[in-house]
């Protein structure tokens, strides 16, 4: 066992020794949005203890170092449970910049954990890669946050059935273009 650990070690030596700027820049920004929502998502209170946040911590770091596996679910994971923490056990209220801050770091942490994904830690790549992967994100970002805030302002005007319905139309919506996207996918 000593020796299977031993030879992942110098693994990761050997990596970092040939990690070029371009994936290495991709990773620590896996880590800061990872970094990020956390601190955005958990209470205060919460944040400051360090036998609670160690491993929520190393779970940030996960994607940033093996991108490929199931870390980015983790911090998503780990970043849903502080919200639910702050807003069902500390009574935070439900702040629009936090939610919309939130959705954001998550999705870029998402996107961005993709990227790392098929990106070679020895890659030599072009900056312009990750600006335009990162500019299409924020593009998604900016109009996701309109979409949102033009949500709630109707939510101020439908009230009781309409709004219902509006929801069971929208969730039927998002079904049926998640079906249609899984055969389309099977069939190529």
């Amino acid at each position: 066992m000593l020796d299977g650990v031993n030879r992942r070690i110098d693994r990761w030596r050997t990596a970092a020794g040939r990690a070029t700027a371009v994936p290495f820049t991709v990773r620590c920004g896996i880590a800061l949005t990872g970094l990020l929502s956390i601190g955005v998502a958990w209470p205060a209170e919460l944040l400051s203890d360090p036998k609670l946040m160690l491993p929520v911590l190393a779970a940030v770091f996960w994607p940033a170092m093996a991108p490929r596996g199931r870390g980015g679910t983790a911090v998503a994971l780990a970043a849903i449970a502080g919200w639910l923490i702050d807003t069902a056990g500390y009574g935070s209220p439900v702040e629009l910049w936090r939610v919309l801050a939130l959705a954001t770091l998550l999705y870029l942490g998402h996107t961005l954990t993709a990227l790392a994904a098929v990106l070679p830690y020895d890659a030599m790549v072009n900056f312009d890669v990750p600006a335009l992967w990162l500019g299409r994100a924020l593009l998604v970002v900016l109009l996701s946050a309109v979409v949102i805030v033009l949500a709630l302002g109707l939510t101020a005007d439908l009230g009781g059935e309409a709004f219902q319905l509006a929801t069971i139309v929208g969730l039927i919506a998002a079904t049926t273009v998640t079906m249609v996207l899984t055969r389309m996918a099977r069939r190529e």
